[in-house]
């Protein structure tokens, strides 16, 4: 366990990087969210007979990798696999149903859409597949919480 003290010093500054996709077609992917997503090409690495592609939106780059076996897991269903790991890409829209009117055929819908207005006003939310099957929650309406309880001291 980490002592109470260690959790309260400040960080060294960080930044979130990437994430990381092992793709069956990476050049397919890089594709969709350029189309959809605003992705652009940012950076290939040639490793051989291979690539690494990199792809930003903004300050947000996805790695792009080439899958070298395929998965031996069934494809997520809903909003993502329900065990420990890696859920879901989150991208926030104006409109969860022109987006997904704009996706049309290009994705799967997987969950949704839902309102969430119980919660946050205005907060909606839809999950699909890419086409891998990667699961992408389209985001409304979502705002901080103004004062959210502190992290419980263990």
């Amino acid at each position: 366990m980490i002592p109470f003290i260690e959790l309260h010093k400040s960080p060294i500054p960080t930044l979130f990087s990437h994430v990381g996709l092992t793709c069956k077609d990476p050049i397919a992917i890089e594709r969709f969210y350029t189309r959809f997503f605003g992705f652009k090409r940012a950076r290939v690495i040639p490793l051989g007979d291979d690539q690494i592609i990199f792809v930003k939106s903004g300050h947000f780059y996805m790695e792009l990798f080439k899958a070298k076996a395929d998965s031996p897991l069934d494809a997520p269903k809903d909003d993502g696999y329900p065990w420990a790991g890696l859920r879901h890409l989150a991208f926030e829209v104006e409109n969860v149903e022109e987006k997904l009117a704009e996706l049309g055929d290009a994705i799967k819908l997987m969950l949704g859409p839902s309102d969430f207005s119980d919660f946050i006003p205005g907060w909606k939310g839809a999950w699909v597949a890419d086409p891998e099957g990667n699961i992408i929650e389209l985001n409304q309406g979502y705002v901080d919480q103004v004062t959210p309880p502190a992290l419980p001291h263990t």
